[in-house]
């Protein structure tokens, strides 16, 4: 088989194609623009599926193309030999056009002409569609195969899990496939085949026969337009085809891992642990940076494809942090992969710019979250520790003396849980003890919702971060208690929100006006310079100042109160106009306001626009443009409450004196 770079595979797939009449289309956007079940592109079809519908494609019914995908249902997994976030995939379609008989000899052809990939057909096996009440057995494609020259022995019939594509999202179009693998080792026994976890069939290619549309209540319906859609993923074909052990040894990663290696002085395969976190942060900063470069790209935020992507570079910044990279290693990561696929995908480089800033925000807030976070993580963990040492003193100790002990440095606490056993040992019911001990020892192996939400609410720690940490100590979260309060915490918000954006004030002067014109450009440089998570808590509007209360878990710096104040004051001197429009609260939604949505908030809302600065809901009054307000001065951050801080500025002639 030949020997291909990533650039030369490209190139030979969509050469084949051309040759067979099909028309090279660009890679679509990663962010779905007519599929709204799924927040990602996770396949070709996806862009197509009007034209796999029945729609007249303008290049015709034959196209072929480099597919931009992400997939992000096995995160977790990134690390080991294979998993990926973001792939590329090669792909060919029949728009009603060839179907079985034309598609798999093609298949055939370039998998083992010399001309193209070269592969010897004794290491390549088949699998097709073994039939069910929805689809019969494809004999069909099988005689085909055999036609071509496969052995019975490396043709497989396979289930609808193995062998039935689609639809991408919960309804559209799919059917049956055919999947090709390279034999990568000698099959484990005599019932062994693709299905198999061994390890001995590594799929490179399927070819999706789509004869059918899935309806919303699950039934099948034949397509009038019959369709072929294949998918080659490039880098396991570009792994396998050069005798890599992993797809992190291949060209598409090279040039990063070689980047983190300089950045924090440490050797990619130095040991397991280092080697995961490497694969880790080079998978998820090329997914970040291909998201938000884009040609629809975004920011991270705390819904959709903008939470994704925050988690995203958040476990990149935590295993970053891990292997030592200093702050700023996102930017110059992304750099190396804006530079690696620019030549491709150009919008990578025009989009060169946001991408930086936007990797550069989030790393700084969440570093810095990181450290308080992983500090209380840490006391969570020594009060598991003290408290299981304790519990097996007791239960090894024949007498109340050692459960006396524990009461008294306080190791059993005066919690819900830890009562009975706090009331046994008063008692002097040593059995009691041990068996309300035994409870609070086996319960150890949880980290407890409330816990887990002191983490979250008071120092701004993702859920799945703790996650995350929990299993690498062997732990588990209590979600669904840490659910349970997060609820019971939005409950609390919800109740408040109707006065928050009442926009009532205690005049409508002026400078009252202009003050409050101005918490809305200070919440949106609060959320741009600390994230998503800020959300208004409270205001006060005098004619001297204002004061505004926003949820965030730690002391705001002197450098972000700066970045903050710089962001305002270059959005009064911008002089946009403050514009008001009435919506629904979901057109609102759709437009990007700031809002709480979980508010009963009547059938229609005003929402205040100024420029690019800010969109909110609000009953208003509202200066008429941003330069009303002059400028802008923080005059002091403080704690409000837990997990809720406080800023009080002045704008005008104050804000310069």
């Amino acid at each position: 088989m030949k020997q291909l770079s990533s650039n030369e595979l490209r190139a030979l797939f969509l050469k084949f194609f051309q040759k067979k009449g099909h028309s090279v289309i660009p890679s679509a956007s990663v962010i779905p623009e007519n599929d709204p079940t799924v927040l990602f592109t996770t396949a070709g079809m996806h862009p197509l599926v009007p034209y796999l519908l029945g729609q007249k494609h303008p290049q015709g019914t034959r196209l072929t193309d480099v597919q931009k995908c992400i997939r992000t249902g096995d995160i977790d997994e990134v690390g080991d030999m294979s998993h990926l976030t973001f792939f590329e995939m090669l792909g060919n379609w029949s728009l009603g056009d060839y179907f079985k008989d034309q598609m798999i000899p093609w298949s055939w052809e370039f998998l083992t002409s010399p001309e193209w990939l070269g592969i010897d057909p004794d290491k390549l096996a088949f699998t097709v569609f073994e039939g069910d009440e929805d689809c019969p057995r494809d004999e069909e494609a099988a005689n085909l195969w055999r036609k071509c020259g496969v052995k019975d022995d490396h043709l497989f019939y396979l289930p609808k899990e193995h062998n039935w594509w689609g639809p991408a999202g919960v309804t559209g179009p799919c059917g049956p496939d055919t999947e090709m693998f390279i034999i990568t080792k000698k099959p484990c026994g005599p019932d062994c085949s693709p299905a198999c976890h061994c390890g001995a069939y590594l799929e490179i290619w399927n070819d999706v026969f789509m004869q059918y549309n899935k309806q919303k209540d699950g039934s099948f319906v034949p397509l009038t337009q019959k369709n072929v859609d294949t998918g080659m993923g490039l880098e396991r074909t570009i792994c396998v085809l050069n005798g890599k052990k992993s797809v992190y040894e291949t060209d598409a990663f090279t040039g990063i891992l070689a980047k983190i290696e300089e950045l924090c002085g440490k050797k990619y395969t130095s040991d397991d642990e280092n080697t995961r976190a490497f694969r880790i942060v080079a998978d998820h900063m090329r997914t970040s940076t291909f998201i938000i470069g884009d040609p629809r790209g975004i920011g991270p935020s705390n819904v959709g494809q903008g939470y994704i992507l925050r988690r995203l570079i958040r476990r990149a910044v935590r295993y970053g942090m891990g292997l030592g990279l200093q702050e700023g290693f996102t930017a110059e990561i992304a750099k190396v992969i804006i530079d690696q696929y620019k030549a491709v995908y150009p919008e990578l480089e025009q989009n060169k710019a946001f991408v930086l800033e936007q990797l550069t925000l989030e790393e700084g807030r969440f570093a810095r979250t990181l450290k308080q976070g992983e500090k209380e993580f840490d006391k969570v963990m020594n009060n598991l520790r003290r408290t299981r040492e304790a519990m097996e003193k007791i239960l090894a100790d024949d007498t109340l003396a050692a459960a006396e002990e524990a009461v008294k440095t306080h190791v059993l606490r005066p919690q819900p849980d830890m009562v009975s056993a706090i009331e046994a040992v008063k008692a002097g019911d040593l059995a009691k003890v041990k068996a309300e001990c035994q409870k609070i020892h086996d319960s150890l192996n949880v980290i407890d919702g409330r816990s887990a939400f002191k983490l979250y609410d008071t120092y701004g720690f993702p859920i799945e971060i703790t996650k995350e940490l929990a299993a690498e100590n062997g732990l588990t979260v209590d979600e669904a208690d840490f659910a349970k309060r997060f609820e019971q915490h939005q409950a609390t918000s919800r109740s408040g929100a109707e006065q928050i954006f009442k926009g009532g004030l205690a005049d409508h002067s002026e400078q009252t006006t202009c003050l409050h014109t101005a918490t809305h450009l200070l919440q949106a440089a609060l959320r741009k310079v600390l994230g998503d998570e800020v959300h208004q808590k409270g205001s006060n509007i005098t004619a001297e100042r204002l004061r505004f209360d926003f949820s965030f878990g730690r002391k705001v710096t002197k450098e972000e109160l700066k970045q903050v104040e710089d962001i305002v004051n270059a959005n009064i001197q911008a002089a946009y106009p403050i514009t008001l429009e009435e919506m629904t609260v979901e057109e609102a939604k759709a437009q990007g306001a700031i809002g709480l949505f979980e508010s009963k908030y009547g059938e229609r809302v005003k929402v205040y626009t100024m420029g690019p600065a800010s969109k909110e809901i609000c009953g208003g009054p509202h200066a008429n443009n941003t330069a009303d307000l002059v400028s802008f001065k923080i005059q002091k951050e403080e704690s409000s409450s837990a997990g809720v801080r406080r800023i009080k500025a002045t704008i005008g002639a104050k804000a310069d004196d």
